[in-house]
């Protein structure tokens, strides 16, 4: 009775709920939110690549929060407000999550019945009583103070984006000539960084450099439809088109499982992998409007190929610097300094046909950053300086999250 009271003062919504079993596997409430949150996240109409990066951190702040103000592993993320002794962390977590997603998307009755009844599984495995019902009234109190660092923070703002009008402006790339998806990503108020040019990567290289001419000539030789590439960069091309989002976080899921990591390590592991990779969206697409670069397509056929394609279809977004390197940079950067041993031990499965073999096994982080920087150039969309200046701008806002968040209290 005390779980049902508590889920419907938290969605306003009584779940049918399941009798408990027996034991509880703390840590995988981390994970199994996790899913439940990217699953509801990305299927989201209007929330879209890469402004979906924030609500993943949203989230695991928050359970990060409802854990570690329980066992007093880590330090706090900009809150003070200890639980109460004899909390159940798992109850905790869960209701975080809970608290959250119904927040931000629970749009319509189905959704949150849905929620709410995810939410009664997760607590099925904690044992009923006292400790479960201050870890839900804890966890509802941890989210809320992320729900309110977060209002008004800019997300979703009007921007003027610039029209172009010479050589080098970005303008919308075919087949879709689409908008500049999500400009206003690079003005919104960092989740951990001061400013979103902090890491700022200043200006590509100007037309007519060597860089540039270099960088060109590659993109052009490699990166078309119809380029001479070898299997495995065909394959690369496509693996990293869908690696950085659903894959991403399905394979921190799998490392945080065949680690068997706690539930204060797999949270605090999510919150600093998912806090970089959004405060790195924030500074890539901060420059993405400051300097409005044109993508290669756009680039190429102003040369005189007028039907050069890329091999993968340009987003719709300025080409510098590169989103997916990067999170790619921020995340192996994470997991190198987390696991404790210097790897990354990721395995990455992506859902693109023609992908190649699967999953990717990425132990070091040199390999795993000089593929996705080969895969953008193999693919037509990135001038390769674009992708090396975002494994800089990932590894130096990991770094910076790392080093004032997240640290150990003893």
């Amino acid at each position: 009775m005390a779980l049902l009271l508590s889920l419907t003062l938290i969605s306003g919504v009584a779940p049918t709920l399941a009798v408990p079993p027996p034991g509880a596997d703390n840590a995988r409430v981390i994970t199994t939110w996790n899913e439940i949150a990217v699953n509801r996240i990305t299927t989201n109409g209007t929330v879209t690549s890469p402004t979906n990066f924030n609500y993943f951190a949203f989230v695991h702040l928050a359970m990060y929060n409802a854990v570690v103000g329980i066992t007093g592993e880590y330090e706090m993320y900009r809150w003070d407000k200890h639980a109460p002794t004899g909390a159940s962390p798992e109850a905790a977590a869960a209701a975080a999550a809970h608290r959250i997603m119904v927040n931000y998307f629970g749009t319509t009755p189905a959704i949150v019945a849905d929620l709410d009844a995810k939410l009664a599984a997760s607590l099925a495995l904690v044992p009923d009583g006292g400790a479960q019902d201050k870890g839900i009234s804890y966890g509802v109190r941890a989210a809320d103070n992320i729900i309110a660092l977060r209002m008004n923070d800019g997300r979703n703002a009007a921007v003027t984006v610039p029209v172009a009008d010479g050589p080098g402006d970005w303008s919308p790339t075919p087949p879709g000539n689409l908008p500049f998806s999500s400009a206003w990503l690079g003005g919104v108020t960092p989740i951990a960084l001061i400013s979103t040019t902090q890491f700022a990567p200043g200006p590509p290289p100007a037309i007519g450099t060597t860089q540039y001419n270099t960088d060109f000539a590659e993109v052009r030789d490699i990166g078309e439809v119809g380029s001479p590439r070898t299997q495995f960069q065909s394959e690369t091309a496509k693996f990293y088109s869908d690696a950085g989002i659903f894959p991403m976080q399905a394979a921190l899921r799998e490392l945080a499982t065949r680690r068997a990591l706690d539930i204060d390590d797999s949270a605090r592991m999510f919150a600093a992998v998912d806090t970089a990779i959004a405060d790195g969206a924030g500074t890539v697409w901060n420059a993405k409007l400051q300097y409005m670069w044109w993508r290669p397509v756009t680039a190429i056929r102003a040369s005189g190929l007028t039907t050069w394609t890329p091999y993968i279809t340009t987003p719709p977004y300025p080409e510098w610097p590169s989103g997916l390197c990067s999170v790619v940079g921020a995340t192996s950067r994470v997991l190198e300094r987390l696991n404790g041993d210097g790897t990354v031990d990721l395995n990455i499965t992506s859902g693109v046909t023609g992908a190649g073999p699967q999953p990717r096994h990425y132990t070091d982080r040199t390999t795993f950053t000089t593929e996705a920087v080969n895969a953008r150039v193999w693919s037509g969309i990135h001038f390769r300086t674009a992708d090396e200046v975002s494994i800089v701008i990932g590894t130096n806002v990991a770094n910076y999250v790392l080093d004032n968040y997240f640290q150990p209290t003893n």
